[in-house]
């Protein structure tokens, strides 16, 4: 009976052992497992902050160019020089028109210093018609400051700071004089927003001409149209070497609304933020353009 007893006993405590093992073991696979996370989630978030900028170059003719080539202001070196001149901001975060942080962080070089805006307007193909009204603005030059809605009709600075407004109707849009002549600069960022809202990437790839990429000049665009969604980046600066060969600097705003941005070449980092004008791909961080995408300005 004693015996029966010891061996009963024993074998609950080899039960008992056998469980805190188990138990143990347990609590040492999810002890690891919460540690491989949190290493992961600090690595993710280490990754994704941009590098600190450099404090000597404060706009895009400050980025250092490759061994071999000097910049180029191309035919229209007015508009060159005016995107060479925009300055960056001191801090080399992108933010959203609400103020967050975009969620990406690793695809730019640096951060224009022109702000966004408080609505998400300013994606893609508004942000190179942006940089396009901002010179012609800059230059006095109202009469081209011009862009046509997605359904065909023009939209004039000249006829939105007399006070004409759009009237939409559908498809059908009318202009009538129902705000009092006005040519501030706030004015003209209110236009902008009209633009932003009825123009896109089909609207603006209507007004553009096409472009050899050997040939590409500041201030030229790469644009895609798509369904629902295209994509337009536009040409900041382009360097040249003696045998004519081209390299270029891009910016975009991207979806949600956000700052407009020069992007990183991740394809060469040797060159990047510079990228090669050459046929066939060209594979930014956000989107793929083709070399055939390549567009001017009509008045260029």
């Amino acid at each position: 009976m004693f015996c029966l007893l010891f061996f009963d006993a024993y074998k609950n405590l080899l039960a008992l052992w056998y469980f805190q093992m188990q138990y143990n073991f347990l609590n040492f696979v999810f002890m690891i497992m919460r540690y491989l996370v949190l290493i992961a989630i600090a690595s993710c978030s280490f990754a994704n902050k941009p590098q600190p900028p450099d404090p000597t170059v404060n706009c895009c003719r400050d980025i250092p160019v490759p061994k071999g080539y000097s910049l180029f202001t191309g035919g229209d070196s007015s508009f060159s020089n005016y995107l060479l001149s925009i300055k960056f901001k001191d801090t080399n975060t992108v933010l959203l028109f609400n103020g967050d942080l975009k969620s990406n962080q690793n695809a730019h070089y640096r951060v224009l210093n022109l702000g966004v805006g408080k609505r998400d307007l300013q994606q893609c193909a508004d942000a190179v018609m942006r940089l396009r009204a901002e010179y012609l603005y800059h230059k006095g030059l109202f009469s081209r400051i011009k862009f046509h809605f997605t359904s065909g009709d023009l939209c004039k600075w000249t006829d939105y700071a007399k006070g004409f407004r759009p009237v939409i109707n559908g498809n059908n849009v009318t202009f009538t004089k129902s705000a009092s002549e006005d040519h501030s600069k706030k004015n003209f960022n209110s236009y902008l927003d009209l633009i932003f809202s009825y123009c896109g990437t089909a609207s603006l790839h209507k007004e553009l001409n096409s472009r050899n990429i050997k040939d590409i000049q500041p201030g030229d665009v790469l644009i895609q149209t798509g369904n629902p969604y295209g994509h337009a980046v536009m040409v900041m600066a382009v360097t040249k070497n003696k045998e004519g060969k081209r390299m270029f600097t891009i910016a975009q705003s991207y979806m949600p609304a956000q700052e407009i941005h020069v992007l990183l070449n991740k394809n060469d980092k040797a060159i990047s933020p510079w990228y090669e004008a050459k046929e066939g791909v060209i594979e930014t961080p956000e989107w793929t353009f083709q070399s055939s995408d390549l567009r001017t300005w009509q008045d260029n």
